[in-house]
């Protein structure tokens, strides 16, 4: 037997309880949206042996299922064509009843935080409080998975606000704003009902939302697989037989840790402005840890009064002190750091502030809105913007690779287990995926995966042409003319080597980027572009264009190169964001020039002999192509 299917029927037995009374998945609630032309799955617990009989109101068609010794039963009933108010009657002897549901399209979101960036919160996308004041869907449903980890799957998972809610400005704020803009407007544009579902924690990557077997297929993160069966999938023992590894990783980077007194500014240090990541100023590449001092004057007014000290976000994870008294420490990239600092500590005159930085990937450093940086006491505040001292203490390139932490939601197959594996019964009409950022620096690790995960998922649902359309990485992180190893344009590529696949789909976000801000707010034109390939693809919209042209050729003539495209080209001024590969191995800044409907030209005066051309390969593209419906080109590399 397969160890997913045994697992899952370990964790349905250790699920029965000993009530009478019927028990359903958390996830089955009154006001739910349920897939229309489906099959149910309806598993549940019952009385012991009981006959228990499952009556939809669409039909009044019941389904007998008799429960098992243990209580536990599982009933299928075939869904209808969109439409409802409908009831679901689950009886025992005693009945269950599932009230307002509604039949339509369910679409799950899931990934990391620009997938579950809310509507406000810490979110706060663009005119948000506007969108909120003008949520009034009905027929649009949201269901949200709350954060949770585990080592087996699961066949059941906690839900936030109570399971099932209507779209409007209670249950709008806190919720996928992709997620709800996609349901929203996808409703406006069919008339037919559609249900939601909110699967993502942000800074996950995409081994987090793998199954066992997936990563073990590909021989991926064999050390915490071995921990994994070695264990018996027991959550006690893992962590003990990793958490030793990955503390004894921790202990090497303390090891290597400079010294310093906390409470006074250290003299030769260099200078970084903050907020911003260290790669776009002073560090690039770098991973590792950093020391960040500041100096502020305060006045005498501060004596006395309750303080707090504001460092908007910090990639990854910060220790911070004030005046040489730690206030606080956090882990992970996209919280915000906001400690209260004790009485005494703060004095008039100059105070010296100083966080250790350590970033294990990615970006580095302090970043976010400036206006989110400050020391507050009473109704004073004293801004920490701007030029920070700073010190490298630790490159972790110079340690052994960091095991990944047994206790966090970044560990294998944690998320899958726990928040994706449950929802297998409910169908789905499609998926939309935003993940990569955790990610960045493993591109070709995550072409695999990312392939291997959509096919498993598939599985998961027995649907082999499910629609899975994905949100490629917009720019991030400073404008550089010429960064041929870009780590984020490679991750890009690993996601759209995923259109291989059949009944993908890619929206480019390459141009809603901000440089800094890895989480940009027009999550609007996110949803828009998803939902333009889900009319085309799924709803017989074939007069919606949803994709930009892509390159199909290139050919040179001295320094010129022509690329041509299947279909017409705009360029907005200049040609843009294209570099250029001569034989000699160095790479030049190209510029383009739109030569007919469907080609460009691309020169570049330091390559001679061209071999290859890239458009928008860099972190921060600002390249300008466009196709004729106003989509932007994906980035692209083509050899000639």
């Amino acid at each position: 037997m397969k160890i997913r299917t045994a697992l899952a029927l370990l964790a349905a037995a250790g699920a029965v309880t000993a009530s009478a009374e019927v028990t359903l998945p958390k996830f089955f609630t009154d006001s739910m949206v349920i897939q229309r032309n489906a099959t149910l799955t309806i598993p549940g617990t019952a009385k012991k042996n009981a006959k228990v009989k499952v009556t939809p109101s669409w039909d009044n068609n019941t389904v007998t299922v008799k429960a098992g010794k243990d209580g536990a039963f599982k009933a299928q009933i075939n869904t209808p064509s969109a439409g409802g108010p409908y009831s679901i009657t689950i009886d025992d002897g005693r009945k269950t009843v599932l009230d307002d549901i509604l039949v339509g399209d369910v679409w799950l979101c899931s990934g990391q935080s620009n997938m579950e960036m809310p509507v406000a919160g810490w979110g706060q996308v663009m005119n948000y409080r506007d969108e909120i004041a003008a949520a009034n869907s009905p027929q649009v449903r949201l269901l949200q998975i709350e954060k949770q980890t585990s080592y087996g799957p699961k066949t059941d998972t906690n839900v936030n606000m109570g399971g099932w809610r209507s779209a409007t400005p209670e249950s709008v704020p806190t919720f996928s704003s992709i997620g709800y803009f996609f349901g929203r407007d996808l409703n406006r544009e069919t008339g037919i009902p559609v249900g939601v579902i909110d699967c993502t924690w942000g800074g996950t990557p995409i081994e987090a939302w793998s199954a066992y077997e997936t990563l073990a297929g590909l021989g991926e993160f064999q050390s915490e697989l071995e921990a994994i069966r070695q264990s018996g999938f027991n959550s006690d023992d893992i962590v003990n037989a990793l958490q030793k590894k990955y503390d004894e990783w921790l202990v090497l980077t303390q090891q290597k840790d400079i010294q310093f007194d906390k409470s006074v500014m250290q003299p030769g240090w260099g200078v970084m402005p903050s907020p911003g990541t260290w790669e776009e100023s002073v560090l690039p590449d770098f991973n590792g840890v950093v020391w960040m001092q500041r100096e502020v004057d305060l006045p005498a007014s501060v004596a006395g009064k309750p303080a707090v000290i504001h460092l908007s976000t910090i990639d990854d994870d910060d220790i911070t002190y004030v005046n040489g008294t730690q206030v606080g420490m956090t882990a992970g990239y996209n919280k915000v750091r906001v400690y209260d600092i004790p009485d005494g500590v703060l004095r008039p005159g100059k105070n010296v502030i100083t966080v250790r930085v350590a970033d294990y990937q990615g970006g580095g450093g302090m970043w976010g809105d400036p206006a989110d940086m400050y020391i507050a006491f009473g109704d004073e505040k004293e801004p920490l913007a701007g030029d920070w001292a700073y010190k490298v203490s630790v490159d972790i390139s110079e340690l052994p690779p960091m095991p990944t932490s047994p206790v966090t939601s970044s560990f294998p197959t944690v998320l899958y287990n726990a928040m994706l594996h449950p929802l297998q019964v409910m169908p789905v009409k499609g998926v939309l995926w935003y993940q990569g950022c955790a990610n960045v620096g493993h591109d070709q690790q995550y072409s695999r995966m990312f392939k291997a995960m959509i096919n498993d998922w598939r599985k998961d649902w027995d649907n082999p042409s499910m629609p899975f359309y994905f949100v490629q990485l917009a720019g991030y992180l400073q404008p550089r003319r010429v960064q041929p190893n870009s780590e984020w344009a490679a991750l890009r590529q690993a996601q759209k080597d995923a259109l291989e696949l059949p009944a993908t789909g890619m929206a480019v976000a390459i141009d809603l980027g901000n440089p800094d801000d890895i989480h940009p707010k027009n999550k609007q034109e996110v949803a828009r572009r998803l939902l333009g390939m889900a009319l085309h693809d799924c709803y017989g919209r074939t007069d919606i264009v949803c994709v930009a042209p892509e390159a199909i050729g290139a050919s040179a003539d001295g320094r010129n190169v022509t690329i041509k495209f299947d279909g017409d080209i705009t360029i907005d001024g200049g040609g843009q964001g294209f570099v250029v590969l001569g034989a000699d191995g160095k790479w030049g800044q190209g510029y383009g020039r739109k030569t007919a409907g469907n080609a460009v030209t691309v020169v570049s005066d330091e390559i001679e002999r061209p071999v290859e051309v890239r458009y928008d390969w860099s972190d921060y593209p600002e390249g300008n192509l466009r196709g004729a419906d106003g989509l932007p080109v994906a980035p692209f590399r083509i050899a000639l």
